[in-house]
Formats: C-alpha cells, sequence, structure tokens
C-alpha cells in the first residue's frame, strides 16, 4: 500500500507540474492584439521597419534565403511587396539610411546589400552588394546619422567594430574599426560606441570621434555570461543588456551617467516566466521592446528607467517557453503604434497594443528636440542669424534656396552633438526676394526636415 500511495504521490506531483508548465507556456497575450502573421519561407531571423515620405510603413524581414519586404500600412491588407534573394543564412541583420536598406549576413560571401526603397509601395531593387578586401560577410549592424558600424564576421580583425561612411548611400567608403576583441553587437550614442564581447563577458565603450581611429575608453564586466546584445534607456543614462545563454532570462539594467563608476541596478525578468531567454531589446519613446526568444514580444514602461514594468506582451511561439534558440528574434515600433517582430520559426507578426501612449501616434523616430527657429531678423539686409536646436547626435544639414528651388548657400554639412546652434547668413551677393531655410536632420535612419522662408530687402 505504502508503494502505491507513493507511485499515486509522485504521478499527481508529476500531472501537476506538467499542467503549471502547460499553463505558463500558454500565458494569455496581454493588452495586446494580432493584425497580421505572414510565415511564407523556411526561416527568419532579424528585421527593422522603414516609413516611406508618404508615411507609408514597412517591415524589412531577414528571412533564410534573402530579405522580404512587407508593407504594413493598412491593418486589412498587410502584404508582401518585394524579395530581395540572399545567400542562405540563418542570420540576417538590416538597418535604414534615407531610403536605402543594408543587409549583413553571417553567409559565406554574403557581403553588404544595399537595396533601394524609394520605389515602394510598388517594388524594391538590390542597387549592389559591396564589400572590400577581407570583408565577406559579418553578424550584426547598427547605423548613426549617415555611418554604419559593422560588427562580428570578418568586416574588421578579430570581429571587432568597424565603421563604413555611406553620406554617399550607394558608394560607401571604410573609415576606421576597434579591432581589441570580438564584437556581437553594437549601439552609438554621442559619438560613443558601446560594444557586446559575447565571448568575453564584457561590454566596450568607444570612443568614436574621430571616425578614422577608433580608440577603447574602458571596458567592465557584465554579471552574465555572454552579452548579446543593448539599448539606451530615454534619457542615456541606462543601458539594458540581453544575454544569450543565461536561464532564467534576464535584462539587465546599469547605471553608466559616470563612466568611471558603472553600476549594476537591477534585473528584469517577465511575468510569469522563468525559462526563456532574452535576445535583443530596442527603446522607442518610453518603452523598451524585448524579443525574448520562446517568451515573444515583451513591452516594458520607462517611465523609472532604472524599474521597468511590464505593461504588455504578445507570445509568437505559444507552443512552449522553452530555452532553447527559438520563438522572437527581433523587433521593431512605428510611428503609427504598429509593432512588428520576427519569429524564428513562424515568420513575421504585426501586432499593436491596446495601451494609448504606444497604439496612437506614438513617434518613435524623431526626438522631442528638433526645431529650426525663424531668422532674425527677418526681413534683413544682408546679415540674419539661423538658430536651431537638436536633442540627439544626428547629421545636420542646413541650407538656403531660391524660389525657384536652387541651392543658393550650403552653410551646414556635418554629424552634430545635442545642443543649440546660430548660424551666421550673409546675403550680399543675393537678389531681394523670397529664400528658404531648410533644415536637414538625420536620426536613427530617418530624414527629417524643417522649413522657413527668409526675406531679403534692399
Amino acid at each position: 500500500m505504502k508503494k502505491i500511495s507513493h507511485i499515486i504521490i509522485t504521478i499527481t506531483v508529476f500531472i501537476f507540474l506538467i499542467k503549471e508548465s502547460d499553463l505558463k507556456a500558454q500565458l494569455p497575450n496581454h493588452n495586446t492584439y494580432l493584425l497580421a502573421q505572414i510565415n511564407n519561407y523556411p526561416g527568419y531571423s532579424g528585421l527593422w521597419g522603414y516609413v516611406a515620405p508618404d508615411s507609408s510603413e514597412y517591415a524589412l524581414l531577414g528571412c533564410f534565403n534573402g530579405t522580404s519586404v512587407v508593407n504594413i500600412t493598412d491593418s486589412s491588407n498587410i502584404h508582401e511587396v518585394d524579395f530581395i534573394p540572399g545567400v542562405n543564412s540563418g542570420w540576417r541583420e538590416i538597418k535604414t539610411y534615407s531610403h536605402y536598406a543594408y543587409v549583413v549576413s553571417e553567409g559565406t560571401n554574403s557581403r553588404l546589400q544595399i537595396i533601394d526603397l524609394q520605389y515602394l509601395p510598388d517594388s524594391v531593387s538590390l542597387i549592389k552588394s559591396w564589400n572590400y578586401s577581407g570583408f565577406t560577410q559579418a553578424h550584426n549592424i547598427s547605423q548613426s546619422g549617415p555611418f554604419l558600424y559593422i560588427s562580428g564576421g570578418n568586416a574588421s580583425p578579430n570581429g571587432g567594430v568597424q565603421i563604413i561612411d555611406i553620406t554617399d548611400p550607394v558608394n560607401p567608403v571604410r573609415r576606421g574599426n576597434n579591432t581589441a576583441r570580438y564584437v556581437h553587437d553594437c549601439r552609438v550614442s554621442n559619438d560613443t560606441i558601446w560594444g557586446t564581447n559575447i565571448n568575453n563577458q564584457k561590454i566596450s565603450i568607444m570612443n568614436g570621434v574621430n571616425m578614422d581611429t577608433l580608440t577603447e575608453i574602458r571596458n567592465f564586466n557584465t554579471l552574465q555570461s555572454m552579452p548579446h546584445n543593448l539599448t539606451f534607456s530615454p534619457d542615456k543614462k541606462y543601458i539594458y543588456v540581453t544575454y544569450e545563454n543565461e536561464t532564467p532570462g534576464m535584462l539587465d539594467i546599469w547605471n553608466v551617467e559616470d563612466l568611471e563608476n558603472i553600476t549594476y541596478i537591477r534585473s528584469w525578468q517577465p511575468t510569469g516566466i522563468e525559462t526563456a531567454i532574452t535576445h535583443n531589446a530596442e527603446v522607442f519613446g518610453n518603452y523598451a521592446i524585448v524579443a525574448h526568444y520562446t517568451a515573444g514580444i515583451r513591452i516594458l514602461d520607462l517611465t523609472d528607467p532604472s524599474k521597468p514594468v511590464e505593461v504588455a506582451w504578445y507570445d509568437t511561439r505559444p507552443q512552449d517557453n522553452s530555452t532553447n534558440f527559438l520563438g522572437c528574434w527581433a523587433v521593431y515600433k512605428f510611428p503609427s503604434g504598429k509593432i512588428i517582430g520576427s519569429d524564428i520559426t513562424n515568420g513575421l507578426f504585426v501586432i499593436k497594443t491596446t495601451i494609448p501612449t504606444l497604439s496612437e501616434n506614438f513617434n518613435s523616430i524623431v526626438p522631442e528636440k528638433f526645431i529650426l527657429h525663424q531668422n532674425y531678423p527677418n526681413p534683413f539686409n544682408p546679415v540674419t542669424s539661423l538658430e536651431f536646436e537638436i536633442s540627439e547626435s544626428g547629421f545636420v544639414s542646413l541650407k538656403v534656396f531660391d524660389m525657384l528651388g536652387k541651392e543658393t548657400a550650403d552653410l551646414v554639412n556635418e554629424k552634430l552633438s545635442p545642443g543649440k546652434y546660430t548660424v551666421t547668413f550673409d546675403g550680399s551677393e543675393l537678389a531681394s526676394g523670397v529664400y528658404f531655410c531648410k533644415l536637414k536632420y538625420t536620426w536613427q535612419g530617418s530624414i527629417n526636415e524643417k522649413v522657413k522662408k527668409m526675406l531679403i530687402v534692399r
């Protein structure tokens, strides 16, 4: 009887554990709803988003055999527009600048693909697959202004960070690199490059002011092994670090206000899940969106950036919450509030949340301060002052045009740090009449413009 009782108790506990595991695997989606799922290819990896000049929105989806471009503008008609073939690979990453997409892969001889997006919604075209001697493939790609930051692979010795200048978007120029150690992913803030050293359990901080000579400021050890990806809090005082092989899957938060005293704050873990691994995190406004492998898409409120609060989630892989490298690979959020996620086996997911600040006209592209003030004095003869402000480091172009659209002055054409700038414009050689001052500001791959009318009176 004792043996039978013991067996019955053992079976009961076993069944209870299975049911508890199933319950966690099938935790209902919270504050989110599905708009569309597309699964047309044998496998998926990274993705990014593109907003066209007419405000239409496109998912750029890394697939096993190329890059899929999906129009997600109309929620009732989400569909693939075009497909650019690539070398077969389980790793493909994408970033944008102007109306171009830049794609890297770990596939043999995959190089850097440059895709022209300007003919959307009809089609896209592959301009070229670009490389230089020794560079044939890469693991990851980041972008800041007219510069790409390629990491992993052989773009740089030891798989370090390599800067590519895309001031001319279809004719890249190789700039400086850092070869100290392998960098799995990197992000740029105010000319400082932060890299995750997945093989060394470190975060490297590099000075990128001189694009031709990168120097390491310092590095520090992470608490967990294999740091995979990082991103910044909205105020840039904190970084959020994901890890490739740790369970339970944690997102670590570090205070980085003082580079000489970088401090671990706490770790975050998704609601009701203790197994799934974190993969990639992105910050849009006051929200972090995490691609959490088998736990799907997780959304965190960063009102207090040191204490993220999970407010929504969508499980792209409801089959399980295992420790396997399956599920959601990457995420992106659009100004319309649509969120896209790539699932390694289940394809593209397009979702929205029921949280107003995430779903209604929340612009994740333009920083809070992007201001072109009216020139003073105006009217003027012959000199006036032009003042503008930016709150994030970005590439700035400031030009003057006449009524016919002819450029008459090129005043600024460079990457600038956050701040307020004043430029003096001398119109001595111009005739009386109306002129237009155009400020073009590139930030996180989006080109934004503002125009002011000026009047020269002789």
